[in-house]
Parts: structure tokens; C-alpha cells; sequence
């Protein structure tokens, strides 16, 4: 039901499927938009707001063993600025990212949005071949939905968790949100 309903609202955001398209043509494997992107906009279609774009970056993650190099994520994110006018694109190979992280290696995208701070943080879209709209939420979509922020339970820093969501400053932002601390 959440799936169907994130779909339906995902299709509805002329801009964020323009940049899904953007995306997809990037041909990046496993690759998503996710973060704030996504969690900001379905808040503010919870809380009845007219679409307001409170992100601060669009994150763009896919999975490639084969280039890991940091140099290619910030030459595709200078490529999406350059064609887009817009400075907010961060692009992350997450095949490496367990090493700023201090994890065990990730195995896919989906592995490592598990370890993202955040359950309703941890959610990604992307456009397959056929244009349709594919989710990955290893957590599912229930935080989401039900406007809950917790910690990710394969997040182990509890105090860097209680920082963020503070600093942040989402319920001010959404009222209705429920935080809860670690």
C-alpha cells in the first residue's frame, strides 16, 4: 500500500521524474535518487504543503565494484550541475562508501542504504528501462509514512544520529513528525 502510494506520488512531481530521467540515462548500475529528496517531498505531501524543493542536495547512489573512483562521482556530479544549473547533485558510488563508514564492504545499493542514519532517510527511486517507477527501502516504508524518524538499526553511532536529527531541524519543518532519540 505505502509502495503504491510513494509511486503515485513520485509520478506526480514533474521535476523529481525530469531528474529521474536525468539519472537514468547516466546508465549508472543499482543507481538511485534518495534522501531528502524523497523524504522531504512525501512530508510535505503529508503535511498538506505546497511543493517547496527543502533539500539540500539531491543524492544520487548506485553500486560499481568495477570504478570506485571518487574522481568519477565528482566528475558525474560537476556533468549534472553543468547540464541542470543547479549546485545541489551529490553522486556516491556506494561500493565505497563502507570505508568513510567504517563498515564491512556493502553488496549492492540496497545493502548500503541500510546503513544510513535514518530509516525514512534510507529510501530510493529510479526509472527502469521501461520508465516505471522502482523503489528501494531496505527498511520499508512504514517510518515514512507514518512521519516517524529513528535510527537505522544497522547505524551504530547513536550519538552522531541524535546530533543530526537535531541540527536538522525537521520538526520544525513538519510538525507532526515524531523523532525519536537514541
Amino acid at each position: 500500500m505505502h509502495e503504491e502510494k510513494l509511486i503515485q506520488a513520485i509520478t506526480e512531481h514533474d521535476q523529481l521524474m525530469h531528474d529521474l530521467r536525468r539519472v537514468r540515462s547516466l546508465d549508472l548500475p543499482q543507481c538511485y535518487i534518495g534522501a531528502g529528496y524523497i523524504r522531504n517531498y512525501i512530508w510535505d505531501v503529508l503535511h498538506g504543503y505546497p511543493l517547496r524543493e527543502l533539500h539540500s542536495d539531491i543524492d544520487v547512489v548506485y553500486y560499481d565494484t568495477e570504478d570506485m573512483r571518487e574522481k568519477r562521482d565528482l566528475l558525474l556530479e560537476q556533468m549534472l550541475r553543468d547540464q541542470t544549473g543547479n549546485s545541489k547533485w551529490s553522486v556516491k558510488n556506494q561500493a565505497r562508501m563502507h570505508l568513510r563508514n567504517g563498515n564491512e564492504p556493502y553488496q549492492s545499493t540496497e545493502d548500503a542504504l541500510r546503513y544510513w542514519p535514518e530509516i525514512v532517510t534510507a529510501i530510493g527511486v529510479r526509472l527502469d528501462e521501461q520508465g516505471q517507477v522502482r523503489i528501494c527501502a531496505p527498511h520499508g516504508l512504514e517510518d515514512l509514512y507514518a512521519l516517524i524518524v529513528r535510527q537505522s538499526p544497522f547505524f551504530s553511532d547513536a550519538g552522531y544520529y541524535n546530533h543530526r536529527v537535531e541540527k536538522k531541524c525537521w520538526q520544525q519543518q513538519w510538525s507532526q513528525l515524531t523523532i525519536i532519540k537514541s
